[in-house]
């Protein structure tokens, strides 16, 4: 556990500039800094660093607004109000000049922030220098404190810099990768030498809402609430000889990695799927499914078990599609009792021997690696979710790719090829048995992805998912024509006629 207060010793201007740069990496609109310290302890020195690190211009004119009391500035973030309350005397005189006005949806920067009274934010980020003339004349201290909601970014920041620190990638460049849909988001370290890596930043998620059986919705469905998983599994895989990032450094309280870099080369291009590298990922599949697994893996000092997905995950995945789909784009609601049926169609369906199952074993987490022998060759990401679940879950997941166009040739080629792969090993492996369970999983899995494309259209205002739709729709019906199905298809034949029709 981190000291509430977080002291740094700045051995010059040049530490300082770093420490700023630090700070402005969580800094956001509305948020509030105040300088403490006596004159001449750095406040301005700090300050000034800060805004030219925001404004991402180094030769920033920043004067003192020690007479003017409020410098304002529009930097390609957020608006960014210096202040300096010196000659404050009454916290009223901040109304008359305009402070609320200017302050709102800015970021403020405040020296002599006591004289403001109780103008200022609860929520705040407290910066305290001091000199120590024994250390010499630009010896600098700062002890940092977060209130509020500040406590925990600070406490992330920390996070962050420690992994650094410990990976010797510290002073490397960082840029903010595009994110995806998760919470998790990702930095490009460069150092000056061309090297790369990864920053995984993966903070531990507060629980959601009851939804059900008094859990959260990722409590049901048994999503990785931090990045203890990612570690475990990442471990457990390089152990099989496969090939996940390496992890140079790890801080699993507070949610980052630094990880191997493994550019960018996919398992796609603009004509779709590559087909030499779909078939050596699905070979990786059948790799691990032909290996007695294990449910738990070493993590840290402990162990980490392998959560499964029981019947409650599965069924409470499937009804995303009634929940979001249904009332939102369908325009169509049900009541419980033919919720019910619905439940107990699935109920019938889902059952089966479990294994690894990474879960989101699609092109976006694969990648190429073309110097590397064999399997190995297929690089794997974003398996932090992973489960003891069917094994047809995964291979439905690269086959039927929801987000690029498999043509139907060749997911009978994956197939093919996941099959011959498991007959080398398991010559009475039951080829009728899995293609049964491929299509009820691709069912499930299709009916949980039509419904969270439609909840990040609705509820997180992302509808470009939406232009996905068509493609998981037609898998849905594809797999609704296998036998196995004809209860579920008889449902959504008398319930989401128009669903079904789609292809």
């Amino acid at each position: 556990m981190m000291d509430r207060v977080w002291r740094i010793e700045l051995a010059d201007e040049a530490a300082t500039r770093a420490l700023a740069d630090d700070i402005a990496e969580f800094l956001r609109a509305g948020d509030l800094v105040t300088l403490s310290g006596d004159l001449g302890a750095g406040k301005t020195t700090f300050a000034r660093a800060l805004l030219r690190r925001l404004a991402d211009d180094p030769e920033l004119e920043t004067p003192s607004p020690t007479f003017t009391l409020m410098q304002v500035y529009d930097t390609p973030r957020f608006p960014v109000v210096h202040a300096d309350l010196y000659r404050v005397r009454d916290p009223g005189e901040l109304v008359e000049l305009g402070w609320n006005e200017a302050s709102e949806g800015a970021l403020v920067i405040v020296e002599w922030a006591e004289r403001a009274g109780g103008e200022l934010a609860a929520d705040r980020l407290d910066i305290a220098l001091a000199t120590d003339a024994s250390r010499g004349p630009a010896f600098r201290r700062a002890d940092i404190r977060g209130h509020g909601a500040m406590a925990a970014r600070l406490a992330q920041t920390r996070g962050a810099k420690a992994v650094l620190e410990r990976s010797g990638w510290r002073h490397a460049e960082r840029t903010r990768l595009q994110g995806d849909a998760s919470s998790r988001a990702y930095d490009l370290l460069r150092r000056p030498n061309g090297e790369t890596a990864i920053l995984m930043i993966s903070p531990p998620r507060p629980d959601g809402p009851v939804i059900k059986n008094g859990k959260s919705y990722s409590a049901l469905v048994h999503l990785a609430e931090n990045i203890g998983p990612f570690v475990a599994i990442d471990e457990g895989l390089r152990t099989l000889g496969l090939s996940a990032p390496a992890i140079h450094a790890v801080d699993l309280e507070h949610g980052f990695a630094v990880l191997e870099n493994f550019g960018s080369d996919a398992v796609v291009n603009d004509a779709g799927p590559i087909a030499d590298r779909y078939l050596e990922a699905v070979n990786v599949l059948a790799f691990l499914h032909n290996r007695d697994l294990p449910d738990t893996l070493p993590l840290g000092e402990g162990q980490y078990a392998i959560p499964t997905y029981d019947l409650d995950a599965l069924l409470t995945e499937t009804e995303l599609l009634l929940d979001w789909y249904a009332p939102h784009i369908a325009g169509v609601s049900f009541a419980s009792g033919a919720r019910a049926k619905l439940e107990n169609a699935w109920r019938a369906a889902l059952a089966e021997k479990k294994t690894w199952c990474l879960r989101d074993y699609h092109s976006p987490n694969l990648l190429w690696l073309e110097n590397r022998p064999g399997l190995r060759r297929v690089g794997l990401l974003d398996f932090q979710d992973c489960v003891l679940g069917p094994a047809a879950y995964d291979v439905v997941s690269l086959a039927q790719d929801a987000r690029v166009n498999v043509s139907d040739e060749l997911e009978l080629k994956l197939l093919g090829g996941y099959a011959l792969a498991r007959k080398r090993v398991f010559p009475d492996f039951d080829m009728a048995a899995f293609a049964a369970s491929y299509a009820v999983m691709g069912a499930q899995r299709a009916s949980k992805i039509i419904g969270i494309f439609a909840r990040l259209d609705r509820r997180d205002n992302k509808p470009a998912y939406l232009k996905h739709l068509p493609r998981v729709i037609g898998y849905l019906n594809k797999n609704l024509r296998h036998p196995a199905l004809r209860e579920l298809k008889d449902w959504f034949d008398q319930n989401l006629p128009k669903l079904v029709s789609e292809v």
